[in-house]
């Protein structure tokens, strides 16, 4: 018979390892040690900045065409009848748009906010489109100075840069000069506070003016003493809704036109072969 060896002690149990959690919380600041700050690189790092001087000298030859024509207006008629005009008001609203837009296009910096350039772009829009579609037929025409007839040549000079040659600039440089699908929807409603503003400027001043005064209200759709406060009312709440569509017009405009300013830059990165 053979011997049987005795059992030996039993190998020790060892526990199952746990499961790695998907999540491993952060760990302790190890002290001594300074936590990095996180830093952004600028876009000038990668891709080199752009000089456009000929945009720039552009927008400062249609700033000064600005300027020219509402100084004309002012020297001709009186110059708080004149600056109460709303073509008057969006065409300096747009002068110093342009003129930072210009010098930020020569040093190669960030371009104006969208929103603003949108909205400057939008009223001179709106301005030409009243002149042309409302006020080109009225009877007396609309004269800003006043006294139509004084210097019919510096008149019609000022009326036809304010009223045409400055609203369709400034739309061609922001069609082809600037970069798109910068404007958003919100901003739609946002840019009628301004018309607003003034609609309410306009039925206050004609409200504070003696009766006597010529040119109370400075628009024939606006004038409440052959109309009424009804039938002016009514004809700012078509007008607004024109205004929001026109927004709501550019900004989709601005989502489909073609980049014209892009252009393929280096950007420093090259892929390598392997080193070894």
């Amino acid at each position: 018979m053979t011997a049987q060896t005795p059992p030996g002690p039993s190998a020790p149990q060892v526990p199952p390892t746990p499961p790695i959690p998907r999540d491993i919380p952060g760990l302790p600041a190890i002290p001594g040690i300074t936590a990095l700050l996180p830093s952004a690189v600028p876009a000038t790092a990668v891709v080199p900045a752009v000089h456009r001087p000929w945009t720039a000298v552009y927008r400062l030859l249609l700033a000064a065409a600005a300027a020219g024509a509402v100084t004309l207006d002012m020297v001709i008629g009186p110059p708080l009848r004149v600056l109460s005009h709303f073509a008057i008001q969006s065409t300096i609203a747009l002068i110093p748009v342009l003129v930072l837009s210009a010098r930020r296009a020569w040093t190669a910096r960030r371009p104006v906010p969208a929103a603003l350039t949108g909205a400057t772009v939008l009223y001179v829009t709106i301005s030409a489109l009243i002149h042309h579609v409302l006020l080109t037929e009225t009877s007396p025409a609309l004269s800003i100075t006043g006294a139509p007839g004084t210097h019919p040549l510096w008149q019609s000079t000022a009326a036809r840069l304010l009223h045409t040659v400055i609203p369709l600039a400034a739309l061609l440089d922001w069609l082809l000069l600037t970069t798109p699908a910068r404007l958003h929807l919100r901003q739609a409603a946002p840019w009628l506070l301004y018309p607003l503003a003034y609609l309410a400027f306009s039925l206050a001043r004609g409200a504070f003016l003696p009766p006597t005064a010529p040119d109370r209200y400075l628009y024939a759709f606006l004038d409440v003493t052959q109309h009424g406060y009804k039938h002016v009312l009514g004809n700012a709440l078509l007008l607004g809704l024109s205004f929001y569509a026109l927004a709501l017009l550019l900004i989709a405009l601005d989502h489909t036109r073609p980049n014209p300013i892009r252009r393929r830059t280096r950007t420093g990165f090259r892929l390598r072969p392997p080193v070894g």
